[in-house]
């Protein structure tokens, strides 16, 4: 089957007092941080997003997906981390562990784990490979800013 999977979040921003402005997510409500201006609070947001997501990883929840921006800014994951999270989603729907997929990719559980690993800096191919294993294909797509 081909989807289309935007990773865009839409953000929540209020300003706090005239002292800082708040950014929430109400897709990931786990996802808070501020900064002093807007443009610096929505710096901030997406490693924070990416922290979060994170934690739905080790804690083998589902990722929401994103809900439609309606207007809000949107923050936009890196091409690796999306594809991570692509990868995890794969797993989830075949209901397939680390050592499962390991198994298949014919290495080791740590190797899938640090595949899943949205702080390390796994090499794209590798994570396309294991997509590949699960029947996914990778697509890039790039559009104006």
């Amino acid at each position: 089957m081909t989807r289309s999977m935007p990773l865009a979040y839409p953000v929540k921003l209020e300003t706090e007092g005239g002292n800082s402005v708040l950014v929430s997510f109400p897709d990931i409500p786990e996802a808070l941080t501020e900064g002093s201006t807007k443009r610096e609070a929505l710096a901030e947001a997406r490693d924070c997003l990416i922290a979060a997501l994170g934690g739905y990883i080790e804690g083998r929840r589902d990722i929401p997906r994103p809900s439609p921006g309606r207007g809000r800014p949107l923050v936009a994951l890196p091409a690796l981390v999306a594809a991570k999270i692509a990868l995890y989603r794969a797993m989830r729907e075949r209901g397939l562990g680390n050592a499962a997929l390991a198994k298949q990719l014919g290495t080791v559980e740590g190797t899938v784990r640090r595949l899943l690993d949205l702080d390390h800096r796994s090499h794209i191919g590798q994570v396309e490979a294991a997509l590949h294993v699960l029947g996914q294909r990778l697509v890039v797509a790039t559009r104006a800013a």
